[in-house]
């Protein structure tokens, strides 16, 4: 597993998590407005310093579930607001979405193309703010200093740890069963046609040498696909092609999308229950929480502002339909902390957990949009 995946795995995912808000914002005709003060205020808590700061630094991947809270709360940021099943829906358009590039990449450096893929469209919301742009410009050279001079079996070892953590997730999504890249079971299709890997050649010939190296004879062979040489190599600069064009926005032009738990989901709940269980990185992943949410803080607003929900359904019922027969196991609820060791850490633990604290209404109504998460001011 590779300490340096984590980086990648949040950029990536929160680069479609604004993708489809910015889809849904769109559908439901939100207020420019309104619509603009959502996605600057989440991409302005996704890219505070501090957080980046502590982001970067080596570690293991945790569970979906320490994973998931993150994302909740990056949600939330804003004065939208999204009830469970829509929150549910979100996060697994999000992880779908980006099992998909990562399956697809051609080389496992590409993974770096797909995030740079996500960033650069991610300016593109905020051209308007100079701030904001900034500290996207500054994630992308953090990006390019850490992940450049890394090998191709570094990168391997990155790609190998995304795939595990994605693994036994098989949600349909409608877009990709419409595209046909999708089975009905969830699982993906991969093309057997296209450009191979920059720096490859396309597959049909084989050479054999002798025992000084020269070569002796050539066959060819039928490969069964149509690929063909790849153009370029995508440009792994702050500014430039990247060619790849996986980790773009597909939500670009406006297409409903539906998504399904596979009919075939044993597996996937045996994997959720056993993500859910106790298990030994328990306190490690109390300690990451910690370190990562230790300095949020709700900013009360000098002018209270109304919020609205968000729907990441066509209609209300669907919204509720799809409550009611979501497996439970499958649903992701915000992680409870609790710690009963170390008072320095049950100190902090208890504070987060304030700020945590859950009712069952208010913490979807409208009325709480005037809380603006601040990530990370001080650690």
């Amino acid at each position: 597993m590779s300490v340096r995946t984590l980086p990648l795995l949040f950029l990536n995912l929160g680069g479609e998590m604004l993708y489809i808000l910015d889809q849904r914002l769109r559908a439901q005709n939100i207020p420019g407005d309104k619509a603009r003060r959502v996605l600057h205020d989440i991409i302005l808590t996704m890219f505070n310093k501090n957080f980046i700061e502590e982001l970067f630094k080596p570690q293991e991947l945790y569970t979906k579930k320490a994973l998931r809270t993150i994302y909740d709360r990056l949600a939330h940021a804003s004065i939208m607001r999204l009830n469970q099943a829509s929150m549910d829906k979100l996060y697994d358009l999000m992880t779908m979405a980006l099992k998909y590039q990562v399956l697809l990449c051609p080389r496992p450096k590409d993974v770096l193309l797909v995030t740079f893929n996500h960033l650069d469209v991610i300016k593109g919301f905020i051209q308007d703010n100079p701030a904001l742009l900034h500290l996207v410009d500054e994630t992308f050279r953090r990006l390019i200093e850490v992940y450049a001079g890394l090998s191709a079996g570094q990168f391997q070892l990155i790609r190998q740890t995304l795939l595990a953590f994605f693994q036994d997730l098989h949600i349909r999504v409608s877009i990709f069963l419409k595209d046909k890249v999708q089975n009905s079971n969830g699982r993906f299709v991969l093309p057997v046609s296209g450009p191979v890997p920059w720096g490859t050649e396309v597959p049909g010939l084989i050479r054999m040498f002798n025992n000084k190296g020269e070569e002796v004879r050539r066959e060819e062979f039928q490969h069964g696909g149509n690929f063909d040489a790849a153009p370029k190599e995508g440009s792994f600069e702050l500014y430039g092609d990247r060619v790849l064009k996986l980790g773009t926005n597909m939500y670009s032009v406006n297409r409903p999308v539906e998504t399904h738990t596979s009919g075939t989901s044993k597996t996937l709940t045996s994997q959720t229950q056993q993500s859910i269980a106790p298990n030994p990185l328990a306190k490690e992943e109390l300690n990451f929480l910690a370190k990562l949410m230790g300095g949020m803080e709700i900013k009360k607003l000098s002018v209270p502002e109304p919020g609205f929900r968000l729907n990441l359904f066509t209609t209300d019922e669907e919204e509720e339909q799809a409550a009611l027969t979501r497996p439970e196991e499958l649903s992701h609820e915000v992680v409870n902390i609790q710690a009963i060791q170390d008072q320095q850490r049950n100190q902090e633990l208890a504070r987060i957990m304030e700020e945590f604290e859950v009712t069952d209404q208010p913490r979807w109504s409208a009325s709480k949009g005037d809380g603006l998460l601040a990530m990370m001011d001080e650690l």
